[in-house]
């Protein structure tokens, strides 16, 4: 089977926005999963939706992500990755927790391109202050909690890919992204040929 997408996961300003804009830039099929959100604040790459909807489609099984961070409630819909595959786009996910990142991937982790974009806490500071964020203090502590995470929750071969993103350009970043996704659906593709139903 091939690879359903890519997962990009990092601290916050670790450039997942950035990255993402420059695959879609080379390769129009790689296409932001959007999530869904319960709450307030930035509305680029969300879908906002109340907290009654989102309880309906908990209840129906098609949540298969939900975080709870800075006041919000973010989640992935499962009808979203099927659409957005029947449509010919390869989704890409941003996932801020390795929880979150797993129950995505599901009982299949291979059929996901799992990235780590990294950048020093120092990085975050500078880019979330240029930007405008009013909760910069918030974001230093999402990143304290990442790394955290990455240490409980990970070891070496989780990711199949490392990018320190304050090291290479986006540009850069997605071709190595990109690179590394087809080799993963021809691996898939190999593995079908070797097993066929």
């Amino acid at each position: 089977m091939s690879p359903h997408g890519i997962v990009l996961y990092g601290p916050p300003a670790s450039g997942k926005d950035t990255v993402t804009a420059a695959l879609h830039r080379l390769d129009p099929r790689f296409v932001l999963l959007p999530k869904l959100k319960a709450g307030t604040g930035r509305a680029e790459g969300y879908e906002f939706v109340t907290a009654e909807r989102l309880e309906k489609l908990r209840g129906a099984g098609r949540l298969v992500a939900e975080t709870h961070r800075y006041g919000n409630v973010y989640a992935v819909d499962r009808q979203t990755i099927d659409d957005m595959e029947a449509a010919g786009n390869v989704p890409v996910a941003h996932m801020g927790n390795i929880g979150d990142l797993r129950r995505l991937v599901g009982r299949e982790p291979d059929l996901w391109l799992r990235v780590l974009l990294w950048i020093p806490r120092e990085i975050t500071e500078q880019r979330s202050t240029a930007r405008g964020d009013a909760d910069t203090g918030k974001r230093l502590t999402a990143w304290d909690e990442t790394l955290a995470d990455l240490k409980a929750n990970t070891d070496e071969g989780f990711f199949h890919l490392r990018i320190h993103t304050d090291r290479l350009s986006a540009d850069a970043a997605a071709k190595e992204i990109m690179t590394a996704y087809g080799r993963l659906r021809t691996a898939g593709r190999s593995r079908e040929e070797a097993c066929p139903p």
